[in-house]
């Protein structure tokens, strides 16, 4: 019996369960792709922050990384492949109906992330999803 108090007692005193977490292993600039040794795991439990170390390789930095910090889930994402000020192909289709034009972008983008365009015929800002191409798919 009282080895069995003991156990439980044991049991509720027991040290938190730690995660691993991505962490920078270099400075890694904002903009840059990032590479298999520019990145490594560390045991820790930090909310919003990676913890596949795959899932990074290859993404861009979207800010300066830092040594021994970890990796937010913001501060990565899909390259860019429309740069800001780039003209893109604006395309919007509604019931058959299909339209394209020339857009500015006022922003840096990658696939699948938002992007503000401003239509060079109108002048007027759109908003739309950067496709695997580079274009940019406005939406009614």
């Amino acid at each position: 019996m009282k080895k069995a108090l003991l156990f439980l007692i044991s049991l509720c005193m027991a040290a938190p369960a730690w995660a691993e977490i991505v962490v920078a292993t270099t400075t890694i600039r904002a903009n840059t792709i990032i590479e298999p040794g520019a990145v490594g795991l560390k045991k820790g439990d930090v909310a919003g922050v990676h913890s596949d170390l795959e899932a990074v390789i290859g993404l861009e930095a979207r800010k300066v990384l830092y040594p021994g910090r970890p990796v937010r889930i913001g501060d990565v994402g899909a390259p860019a492949l429309v740069e800001r000020n780039q003209i893109v192909l604006l395309k919007f289709n509604t019931s058959g109906l299909t339209i394209e034009t020339e857009g500015r972008s006022l922003a840096r983008a990658g696939e699948g992330e938002r992007l503000r365009v401003m239509n060079l015929n109108s002048r007027t800002t759109v908003t739309g999803i950067v496709l695997p191409d580079g274009s940019v798919k406005v939406s009614n």
